[in-house]
């Protein structure tokens, strides 16, 4: 049941964060941000916020910034809005699946690239020896 409720308080806190990012947080350094998902403990008392943001490294590290220093009136949104007892911790971590998925498309091109290099050595290659490697009897033996 827990599991459940910890679900359904993410969805909720992924919402809320999201809303907040949009319409209250005025920080300069806040890039295109997108929350990708929320994840709740058990106990409901810590919340993990993945993020990912557009743009190059120096982009993704101001907005870690501004989120940093925004944790505190995402926080008290999340308890207004929420109704829980205890309104969980809020901790920003960047979302690595844009990344990793990069890095699997850059791995799906070099595979297709050395098939591509494969087939083309193969195309115009003849068998090594002779053209039926299997002994046939003739007629007269």
């Amino acid at each position: 049941m827990s599991e459940a409720r910890a679900r359904r308080l993410g969805e909720s806190i992924h919402e809320i964060v999201a809303e907040a990012l949009k319409f209250k947080v005025k920080d300069p350094r806040l890039g295109f941000v997108t929350v990708t998902d929320v994840k709740v403990t058990a106990d409901l008392r810590e919340a993990t916020v993945f993020y990912t943001v557009l743009g190059d490294a120096a982009e993704q590290e101001a907005t870690a910034r501004a989120l940093e220093s925004a944790t505190g009136l995402l926080r008290s949104e999340v308890g207004k809005e929420t109704g829980v007892k205890f309104t969980p911790t809020l901790a920003f971590v960047p979302d690595a699946v844009p990344e990793n998925a990069r890095h699997i498309e850059e791995l799906l091109r070099t595979a297709a690239q050395r098939d591509a290099d494969i087939a083309a050595a193969a195309k115009g290659a003849e068998f090594a020896g002779e053209p039926d490697p299997y002994r046939v009897e003739e007629a007269g033996e």
